[in-house]
């Protein structure tokens, strides 16, 4: 338990933790209506979700200040779940408690260390897309027809008090006095504009809790499994990437493998009390760092205020108007473009660019943070294979009788670079032995030792000795498994190579 509750990481910067916890409660309410929505569920799940995910999460999750809810990303992953199963809303809540066990697994063995793949030229894709897709799922509060100039008004005046009043006053912060005199103006002059409310209900109770109402067997468990592998898996991407986000705007640590563990049991638990599963939330993680936020107090504190808000203040959070909490997200969305990008574009190398720059095209024509990423991660390594592929180097020397010649051969050989080692060699060259030396190359796959197999038989076709040195030890070792240069078939064998 002490563990779990060091003071440094729940007290060390209580009011501005609380203060922070208000806002993103705030801003937490027409996200979680607005997932529900998109998963085709009550708003009451993705607003229980929320408030049970965040308090969890700040217990046992591995980065203090990070929010975690209800999101899209995982809401996505649930719509084919309710839409074509007459009992689609308990499978929801099966899948999410499988997705938390999943979770759990994931955070034993470790997964988060895998994240040492995600390069950070995808790293900013992953930002600057989610800076896109945050400011877009803003664009119906402005382009609909419900978006009058009054709108348009509270909009500008909520982001001069946002990015103005800090210039003045760090005391409180500006989102919340942006929201809180939106709303004070919008009563007052009794305007009629989209609120909250207009969203959907807000919850009157705690949430109760309940086991699932499906059949136990593996009927079940192949209808829910493949959703609660995606969600889990996502979730954990997710959350991994925007804690390295938090991370750095921070300059703190995080430990990631506990976060997945927390995130497990977050969604484990969530989907006993009528929650569906989510992930951290970027956005909502920036607002709680730009408004002062810290330390697991505001995560917590997140997800206290939310209940109350839902439970005691539902009839005056339901008039904020919905322009207030829009300027919130565009100031987000802003804050969190990485705009250094553009300016260094044509400082860092093309390929990191290409690397962005399709992390970014593909997760906002998908909106799937998953997929982005996956193909951001698959690019970065082909074009990283062929970069080190060209850094294979031999050349070669003729003994003064010409009788001898030596190929000394240095760099990575694999299956991308075989094909520039092979083409180095000529076979049918009048010598009589050839010495390969390897002393500053590596060998690293079958496709490497095939081609060396290759190339020693047939220079022995033609009547040369070979002669290989210099072999480090990893590389010999694979070439004394997979070589046939030296075993007796090895002639009969180089057609199947």
């Amino acid at each position: 338990m002490q563990q779990l509750f060091k003071q440094k990481e729940w007290f060390s910067n209580i009011k501005p933790d609380l203060l922070a916890g208000v806002v993103v409660a705030l801003a937490l309410i027409p996200e979680a209506i607005a997932f529900s929505l998109i998963a085709g569920v009550d708003p009451k799940v993705g607003l229980y979700a929320s408030f049970i995910i965040a308090m969890i999460t700040a217990i046992f999750g591995g980065r203090p200040g990070m929010i975690s809810a209800a999101t899209a990303a995982t809401a996505l992953l649930m719509t084919s779940l309710i839409a074509n199963y007459d009992n689609g809303l308990q499978y929801l809540f099966a899948a999410t408690i499988l997705a938390g066990i999943l979770q759990i697994l994931f955070g034993i063995i470790k997964i988060a260390n895998q994240l040492r793949y995600v390069s950070r030229a995808v790293m900013i894709g992953f930002v600057n897309a989610l800076a896109i897709l945050i400011f877009t799922a803003q664009l119906p509060e402005l382009t609909g027809e419900e978006a009058t100039w009054i709108v348009y008004a509270m909009v500008v005046g909520a982001l001069a008090i946002i990015y103005l009043l800090p210039r003045l006053t760090t005391a409180v912060p500006s989102p919340l006095v942006a929201i809180v005199v939106i709303t004070i103006i919008s009563l007052a002059f009794g305007t009629n504009v989209p609120t909250v409310g207009d969203k959907g209900e807000l919850p009157a109770t705690f949430p109760n809790f309940g086991i699932p109402q499906v059949p136990f067997n593996w009927e079940t468990l192949n209808i829910i499994f493949p959703y609660a592998i995606a969600i889990s898996l996502v979730g954990l991407l997710e959350s991994f990437l925007t804690a390295n986000v938090v991370d750095e705007l921070t300059d703190t640590p995080s430990n990631k493998n506990r976060e997945a563990m927390g995130q497990g049991i977050a969604n484990f638990v969530t989907g006993f009390f009528g929650g569906m599963a989510g992930c951290a939330m970027i956005g909502q993680s920036v607002i709680n760092i730009k408004s002062g936020g810290r330390t697991r107090l505001s995560t917590f504190s997140a997800g206290v205020f939310l209940i109350f808000f839902m439970l005691v203040l539902g009839t005056w959070v339901e008039r904020i108007p919905m322009a207030a909490l829009v300027a919130v997200m565009i100031m987000v969305s802003i804050g969190t473009f990485n705009w250094s990008s553009l300016r260094n574009i044509r400082k860092i190398p093309r390929s990191e660019t290409a690397v962005m720059v399709t992390t970014v095209v593909i997760t906002v024509i998908t909106h799937n943070l998953a997929i982005g990423v996956l193909s951001g991660v698959a690019l970065n390594a082909l074009l990283f294979s062929r970069k080190i592929a060209q850094l294979v180097f031999v050349d070669s020397t003729l003994s003064p009788d010409g009788d001898k010649r030596i190929y000394n051969v240095g760099g990575q050989i694999f299956f991308v670079s075989v094909n520039e080692f092979l083409s180095a060699f000529d076979c049918k060259e009048d010598v009589e032995l050839v010495k390969i030396d390897l002393t500053h190359a590596h060998l690293w796959d079958q496709s490497a030792i095939a081609a060396l197999d290759k190339i020693v038989i047939n220079f022995r076709r033609h009547g040369i000795d070979v002669e290989l040195v210099g072999l480090n030890e990893a590389s010999a070792t694979l070439v004394d498994k997979l070589a046939v240069h030296d075993k007796p078939e090895a002639l009969e064998d180089l057609a199947s190579h």
